[in-house]
């Protein structure tokens, strides 16, 4: 697995631009919030009651899938 839970939402998002879609579609389409900057995708999930182990792994299917 390359991505990981203690992965920062923008590191990820920088790092691998495919995954946006997969944020916005889990419901965590604020990406340009002030909290993803300092958020790992683990509290961002949490925040937004999101199952933080389908999102881990439909994030790294999006970038496998590349």
């Amino acid at each position: 697995m390359t991505i990981t839970k203690e992965m920062g939402i923008m590191e990820v998002v920088s790092q691998y631009p495919e995954t946006v879609e997969v944020f916005v579609n889990a419901g965590m389409g604020c990406l340009g919030c002030a909290a993803a900057h300092f958020e790992n995708i683990e509290q961002g999930a949490g925040a937004h009651g999101i199952d933080i182990d389908k999102l881990i792994e439909d994030l790294n299917a999006a970038i496998e899938a590349k």
